[in-house]
Order: C-alpha cells, then structure tokens, then sequence
C-alpha cells in the first residue's frame, strides 16, 4: 500500500492506495468515529462494493442512499435526498458521510456532508480512475445547475481517502480513459518528465497493469496533495488544476450534461488551452501536437463535438468560476510543465481557437 498525507496548517487527512482496502473492515471501521454513517453510492457502483462497506459498518447505526449514476443526477434534487436520509438516520453531529463511487457521489455527498448540522465527518470512497486522482483529494464538493457545472458547493475536505484499485477491475474501458485525462494534466500543467513516463507506458496504462496504475496514481495525488496544502480554497496556484476545464465544462453544460462524460470533455479542453496558448505565442505548437497525441493514444477524443457554435460555449465560458468581473481569466501554458494563469484573454482568440 502506498499511503499519502494531506497537510492543511494542523490539519491532515490521510490518502491510501492499494489492492483490497474494502475488505480491510478494521479501517474502514476506524474512519467512522461517531455513531452514525451515511453511504452514499450510485446504481452501478452498489452491486459490485456497497455491501462490504456495509459489513464493515455492522456495529455503527447506518444508512445506505443508491442514487441514479451520471452527471445529470448531481442536482440540488439529489441533494436534497441525501439531506432528507440523514434526517431520516437521525444523524448527529458526529455522524460520517462516506462516498462510495465516482466524482458525482463523491461531489454531491461531500457538499452534503459540509451542509449537514454546518458540517460532518466526510470520507471518500473513490471507484473510478478519474475519482481517485481528482475529485477525491482537495475537499472541492458542488452540484450543478442548468446554467453550469459546480456552481454550487463548498470546501469541505475528507477526513481521509482510500483507493481500493481493485475497484477499477469492474470500471468501463470508457470511464478508465476519462480517468486518464486527467492523469494526463498533472503531466502537463507540472511534471513534464512525468508527462514523458506516460507516453511510454500507454499500453501498461490501458491494459490496468497494476503497478503502472498505482505509479501513476501515486504521483497524480502527490500532486494534488501539494498544491492543495500550499492553496486549500483555490487563490492562486491551485486554480492550475483547472487546465483545460473552462474549455471542458463549457463544452459539458451546452452538451447538457451527455455526450460527452467529464474526463473526455477536459481531454478536449485541454487541446483547446493548448492550441490557444500556441496561438497566443505563449507555448510552442509541438508540445500542443505532443498532448494532442498522447490524449488520442490513450483514446480520448480531442475534438469539440459537432455543432456547438464557438459563442455559446464562449457564452458558457463567460459564466466559469474562474471568470472575473466578467472578463475570462484562463489557465494556459508555456509548454509541458509550465501552466500559467492569463487574465483578459481577448475573447476574439478564444473564438478563434473554438471555431
């Protein structure tokens, strides 16, 4: 197992990664401190996992809510019903909210947990690729709206977060190459060498060789773990992290949430910041190409989606958290490993590189 530590000023959370943690009933036992326990998990992830945790809660007072798997189901709606099962367990203020699945259980369950009683314990469960090197680590929760992705949330973060990665045995070939994008970025915005080990082991990679997933793995979440502890509510240098998602989400929100699943949107988003960058003199066009390709090895597509016009996902762009007093603040690059914040992007660029 390797095992990983968030540093928060006095606080720490632990992150542990390896094969068969959900069968370790003694720790995930341990993680719930309190009487009560909610899981939280979806409809694809509950026959594979949900009774083990289960098993391992038997001497706590728990409740498990199975909601509907997809991005659509990360709503105000879903969160309400996980509000109304904590009501509905009596929870207290020491009750532990665990996510058990990808990055909408994981999102929506710990937004709930920051909300419940003005905050619970909260523990991430993660089962997608894209979950265990993201969304799991840094205590970002949200839910979307009509109008655009997380635009509702808080920081809360996990009292701790272990990756089984037996559970990417049961993963779609779809999802792990989603998970993979991101991958990709830590790569891309930080660690150029990092970014060069993932060229030569895409096979290894898409084959779920073990100790190439949990190598990579590893070195995603040490990552995120640094520039979360340098940057916990995202002020400056953990925006980077965002490389390639306005461009994504945009591209998510006009889809209204199909088509394209998170991990694929931010594949061809990232294309699109690094093209913008080229266009802009900031990076060179070969290392543009370089992610271009590395991102079709791995099978993901690297193209906006047909029909989209370049002003309404502009339109979206506009509405990104990122965005300030209305003008569009990018994450871009100067090459591998060199991410960089750009404000007042001329948007007639970004239309360029959008059309």
């Amino acid at each position: 197992m390797r095992e990983l530590t968030v540093e928060l000023g006095q606080r720490r959370y632990p992150i542990r990664i390896g094969a068969g943690l959900l069968d370790d009933h003694g720790a995930l036992a341990g993680l719930v401190t309190g009487r009560h326990a909610l899981i939280v998990t979806d409809a694809h992830v509950a026959p594979h996992y949900l009774s083990r945790v289960e098993a391992a809660l038997s001497g706590k007072t728990s409740r498990s809510l199975v909601i509907a798997p997809g991005e659509q189901e990360k709503t105000l709606a879903s969160f309400g019903l996980v509000m109304e099962a904590l009501a509905a367990l009596g929870a207290s203020r020491d009750a532990t909210v665990i996510a058990l699945g990808g990055g909408v259980v994981g999102d929506l369950a710990g937004f709930a947990a920051a909300c419940w009683m003005r905050g619970v314990r909260f523990v991430q469960l993660p089962t997608t690729l894209l979950a265990m090197v993201d969304s799991s680590v840094g205590g970002k929760t949200a839910v979307d709206l009509a109008a655009g992705k997380n635009l509702v949330g808080a920081f809360h973060q996990p009292a701790a977060v272990l990756i089984d990665t037996d559970t990417l045995a049961t993963l779609p070939d779809r999802e792990l190459r989603a998970g993979l994008a991101e991958v990709v970025k830590y790569g891309a915005i930080g660690n150029a060498s990092f970014f060069a080990w993932l060229e030569k082991n895409t096979e290894a990679l898409l084959a779920r060789e073990p100790g190439v997933i949990i190598e990579a793995i590893a070195v995603s979440c040490a990552h995120k773990a640094g520039v979360v502890a340098r940057d916990e509510t995202e002020q400056g240098e953990r925006a980077l992290l965002n490389f390639g998602h306005t461009f994504g989400h945009a591209i998510e929100a006009e889809l209204g949430f199909g088509g394209l699943i998170h991990g694929e949107a931010v594949a061809v988003g990232m294309v699109l910041a690094a093209r913008l960058s080229a266009r802009m003199g900031r990076a060179p066009q070969a290392d543009a190409e370089r992610l271009r390709q590395l991102l079709q090895q791995l099978g993901l597509p690297v193209d906006i989606p047909a029909g989209l016009p370049a002003d309404a996902l502009l339109a979206r762009m506009r509405l990104d958290k990122k965005a300030v007093s209305g003008a569009l603040r990018l994450i871009l690059w100067r090459g591998l490993g060199e991410a960089e914040m750009v404000s007042d992007v001329p948007e007639s660029e970004v239309i360029a590189s959008l059309s």
